[in-house]
This record gives structure tokens, C-alpha cells and sequence, in this order.
């Protein structure tokens, strides 16, 4: 009797063993890595993936510089930075923030796209990771913001935009946004996997929302497959996240890593 017990639980202890290794394999072979950067140069980032984002009139863009103190690589982290413009006389903004991104140089069009990153905190305070068309005007080829966190908040806004969303002001059928907490002190890992009919977003792989292609009549309402690069800024003020607090700053956004996975 004691013997016949042990070999059934010898059993099941093998088969659990065996259904827990599948699993684990299912989900490895998921997704396949094919594109990462680690920021670990000594000299710059790599100017064939990034440039410098430069200054425009939208909110993000008031305070975009390429002044060399915006940037950093530390730590195997490139260090974005939004600053009191003290130094830079010739230039009337009271601000400077750093930005990269990778238009024209590394383009994804579906697949999974992760950023790890850590966020100061401070009054006035928006960075963000998002994803803009190479090859379409805004919002006709739609926008996918990642991450976007403001102030001091414990949480970050994952959201998309299109002509269905921002011109016709069909935000809640599909609902274009969700919120997930963060860890404020803490590097947090920020992800969308884009397929041909959804966007689905996560942080610290916990589901935020789905937003998914659906039947309309109404224009410009999946428009996400398809080139699309990349943008990483430490922006400062504007209409949302409100006015800055000069004694917060200076305040860094200091990104890791970035991974680009397609699916097998």
C-alpha cells in the first residue's frame, strides 16, 4: 500500500513537472527578440537608431533641446533630463528638456514593444514613451502612447489616438485609454503588443486594457499597422499636466532598455 502511494505521487509529481515545463516552453516561444538596446555606449547613443527630437509648438515639444546637459549615458541608462534654462542665453525658453526618437532610422510595424525605465518626479513633470506613423499626418495615422506620467502620481496613462478618437470624439466605443499603477521610486516596464486588429498594453506585464479594431462605418478607427517609430522625452508643462515648479528641477527620466519582439 505505502509503495502503490509513492509511485502515484512519484506520478503526479512528474506530470505536474511536465505540464509546469510546458507551460514555461509556450510561453517563451511566444515571442522571439528581434531588436534591443541597452545603452551601454560609452560615447552617445547610437545616432542610426536616435536623434534628438527638436523644438515644435505642441505642448510636448516647447522645451525640446539638443543642449548637450538634456542627455546622458549612465549606467548603462540613457538619462533624459528637463532643466531651468540657466546657461543658454541665446535661447528665450525657460526650459529645457531632452527627447529621442527613431524616425526615419528603426521603424516597428506590429509586434511587441517594451521600455524599461525610471521616473523623477516632479510638478510639471510629463514624460513618455509613445509611438508616432513615420509615413502619415497626425491624428489621421493615429498615435500609441506606451507610458505618459504626470506630477507625482503613482500611476501612468496607456492611450491611443486617431482620427476616430480625436476628430470624430469616439473616445468610449472602444473605451481609447487605461490607467495601471507604478512603482514611483522603482525602474517599471512599459509594453504594447500591436496586432492586426488590437493594441494591447501592460505595465509590469499586468494588463492595462485592450483596444481593439471593430466594425464602423466611422472613419480612421484602427489605423496601427503600420510603420510606426519611437519616442522617449522628459517633457515639462502644458495644458494637462499643468504648470512647472522650477525648485522640483532638475528631473531625469532614466531609460534602461528598449525590446522589440515579433511574434513566432
Amino acid at each position: 500500500m505505502k509503495k502503490s502511494l509513492l509511485f502515484v505521487w512519484i506520478c503526479i509529481a512528474l506530470v505536474c513537472l511536465m505540464s509546469a515545463c510546458g507551460t514555461s516552453s509556450v510561453k517563451t516561444k511566444k515571442w522571439r527578440l528581434v531588436w534591443s538596446e541597452d545603452f551601454n555606449q560609452k560615447d552617445g547613443f547610437d545616432v542610426a537608431t536616435w536623434s534628438k527630437i527638436p523644438r515644435g509648438t505642441a505642448d510636448w515639444k516647447n522645451y525640446m533641446s539638443d543642449f548637450d546637459s538634456c542627455y546622458a549615458l549612465r549606467d548603462g541608462n540613457l538619462v533624459l533630463r528637463g532643466m531651468v534654462n540657466h546657461t543658454q542665453k541665446n535661447d528665450t525658453a525657460p526650459y529645457l528638456t531632452g527627447g529621442v526618437y527613431t524616425k526615419d532610422k528603426k521603424l516597428f510595424t506590429g509586434g511587441r514593444v517594451e521600455v524599461r525605465a525610471k521616473l523623477q518626479a516632479a510638478r510639471g513633470a510629463w514624460p513618455a514613451i509613445w509611438m508616432l506613423p513615420n509615413n502619415a499626418e497626425w491624428p489621421n495615422g493615429g498615435e500609441i502612447d506606451i507610458m505618459e506620467r504626470l506630477n507625482y502620481d503613482s500611476i501612468a496613462y496607456q492611450t491611443v489616438h486617431s482620427y476616430y478618437t480625436y476628430k470624430l470624439g469616439l473616445q468610449d466605443t472602444p473605451p481609447h485609454g487605461g490607467i495601471n499603477q507604478i512603482h514611483p521610486e522603482e525602474y517599471n516596464v512599459y509594453s504594447v503588443d500591436i496586432y492586426p486588429d488590437s493594441l494591447v498594453f501592460a505595465i509590469n506585464h499586468r494588463h492595462t486594457f485592450t483596444y481593439p479594431r471593430i466594425e464602423t462605418d466611422k472613419e480612421g478607427q484602427f489605423p496601427f499597422y503600420q510603420p510606426y517609430y519611437l519616442l522617449i522625452d522628459m517633457q515639462l508643462g502644458g495644458s494637462w499636466v499643468g504648470g512647472v515648479d522650477p525648485k522640483d528641477l532638475p528631473v531625469e527620466m532614466q531609460v534602461d532598455w528598449v525590446r522589440y519582439y515579433e511574434k513566432r
